[in-house]
């Protein structure tokens, strides 16, 4: 028998092996990781996912096509979506993650 694993668990599944990462159901539904009270990004079931970059980030980063703006603030520069919708989305919004994974523990060992 296949087992099929949803995009949001294949996410969960890398995402949580990080360190320091936790996740928290959100007031709207959305599943966050968090490291300590900062959160890295969220998912909105297995269909998209939000983030909270660096200006200068987000920036490359849409210019890119990897984010597009985020569907409640699209004119706020640090926020940004990324919809999921095939196993590219989902290797590339973990690589999303890894990337503010990342920057969240360089500023903490600064």
């Amino acid at each position: 028998m296949t087992t099929f694993t949803t995009p949001s668990q294949q996410i969960v599944d890398v995402v949580t092996t990080w360190e320091g990462v936790t996740t928290h159901w959100g007031d709207r539904g959305e599943l966050s990781f968090r490291v300590g009270r900062r959160e890295i990004g969220h998912l909105h079931g297995d269909h998209a996912a939000h983030f909270l970059f660096s200006r200068g980030l987000a920036s490359e980063l849409r210019a890119a096509g990897r984010v597009g703006p985020h569907p409640i603030f699209p004119e706020h520069p640090k926020l940004a979506a990324r919809p999921i919708r095939n196993a590219i989305d989902v290797a590339d919004v973990i690589e999303l993650l890894k990337l503010n994974h990342e920057q969240l523990l360089a500023r903490a060992a600064a």
